[in-house]
């Protein structure tokens, strides 16, 4: 059963359909990709045009630039977009923290630009899944709730990032300093292509190794050379069969760069890799083999291989205070007639981030939708109302107090 006064808001969202279709649509015309500067600078400012009217304190919060290898085996720094921070009433009892992210995996150049109507009901297009449409559910929840006569008891904090999509290294300083003080986060991700949340979440790390041996003509002397890109390869081999050796860690060898004229000895190559952890115990362990590999290099005559990169997403356990988040959001899902599942997942974002620096989260509040990160990118239109619902019924009934705070047990 649904308050009235609850109800009239839920309605209200509904009214809005027409409005976020025509919204996500429009975002998803606007390239973001992560490292397209100026792309999300202008998504940034068509966000503070729509979320400046819910009134709150709106900041453009810069970020220090990130380090990279590049194809030279140079560590650079590459720029980062500011983030875009959007605070009402710090003062309530009760704090929220609602993260998104303005990026897409998309470039500049990418040939997938544009959205396109499939049906009625879908819409394929950049980002239109992850993450503009789940955006547009922030708003329009956020929205219903400024509607809301007893808002005062809940007190919000919006960050929507620019380089979720590359690990968030740069914006984790500012999601850490973001919890606290807050009691619970709320991340528009989009829902498992079956309508699901995800529950427990893999850690993640992405690193390169730096193989350097030495030239040498191909021809005339090719015994004085020292082959950067075949030790490259005993190495991705050494590293790949890690994999199966403890449950739930993979390790995918994604990107390999070296060599030149065919005609001389290659002195450097570039192994880049990700890895993905189930458990803390992971993380050194996997360090340990890595660099165990690397020694062997290293001792090598005429050979240097160096790591670079670090795990910038632990793992994300259903521990009991997340769980008591999902019990609000599966029971507000109940009350509207939304069956909701939770599933574990491989895949990371930032609710790792928030719960590593303790705030119990849920981190796949934004749309149905379905093939992410590649050009099948779709989005269920009805999926707007649904979960821009889903998310304003949870909000108000923290403000109402029919549920609270207090459910939710200690991180330990």
């Amino acid at each position: 059963m649904i308050e009235p006064d609850i109800a009239a808001q839920l309605e209200w969202i509904a009214t809005q359909q027409q409005h976020m279709v025509f919204l996500t649509q429009a975002w998803s015309s606007i390239n973001s990709g992560s490292y397209h500067l100026d792309g999300i600078r202008k998504f940034r400012a068509a966000l503070e045009d729509n979320f400046r009217w819910l009134e709150g304190e709106m900041q453009v919060i810069p970020l220090a630039p990130i380090t990279q290898i590049d194809s030279q085996g140079a560590e650079i720094q590459i720029e980062m977009v500011e983030a875009l921070s959007i605070r009402k009433r710090p003062d309530a009892p009760i704090q929220l923290l609602l993260v998104g992210h303005m990026d897409t995996v998309y470039a500049k150049d990418h040939p997938f630009q544009s959205p396109v109507f499939l049906d009625e009901n879908t819409l394929n297009g950049p980002g239109v899944a992850d993450l503009k449409g789940g955006l547009v559910v922030m708003l329009k929840a956020l929205e219903a709730l400024e509607r809301f006569a007893g808002k005062e008891s809940v007190g919000w904090q919006v960050i929507l990032n620019p380089d979720e999509e590359i690990g968030s290294q740069a914006s984790d300083p500012l999601l850490k300093q973001s919890s606290i003080g807050k009691h619970l986060g709320l991340i528009y991700e989009p829902a498992l292509a079956d309508g699901s949340l995800a529950g427990a979440r893999k850690g993640s790390g992405n690193f390169s190794i730096i193989i350097n041996g030495k030239s040498a003509h191909a021809g005339r002397n090719p015994q004085d050379g020292r082959n950067a890109i075949v030790a490259c390869a005993e190495i991705t081999t050494q590293l790949f069969e890690l994999n199966g050796k403890r449950e739930g860690l993979t390790l995918n060898p994604g990107k390999v760069e070296g060599g030149g004229a065919l005609n001389t000895v290659p002195d450097l190559a570039i192994l880049r890799f990700n890895i993905r952890t189930q458990t803390h115990e992971d993380e050194a362990w996997v360090m340990g083999e890595i660099h165990s590999i690397l020694e062997q290099f290293d001792n090598r005559n005429g050979f240097s291989a160096r790591l670079h990169g670090c795990f910038t997403r632990q793992p994300k356990p259903m521990a009991p205070a997340n769980q008591a988040v999902f019990d609000m959001v599966l029971a507000c899902g109940r009350d509207l007639g939304v069956s909701i599942g939770v599933k574990p997942s491989g895949g990371c974002c930032d609710g790792n981030n928030l719960w590593r620096h303790g705030l119990p989260n849920v981190d796949t509040l934004g749309v149905r939708g379905a093939h992410i990160h590649s050009e099948q990118e779709i989005m269920y239109l009805d999926s707007l109302t649904e979960r821009a619902q889903l998310s304003a019924l949870l909000l108000m009934r923290l403000a109402s107090g029919a549920l609270t705070i207090d459910s939710i047990p200690p991180i330990d």
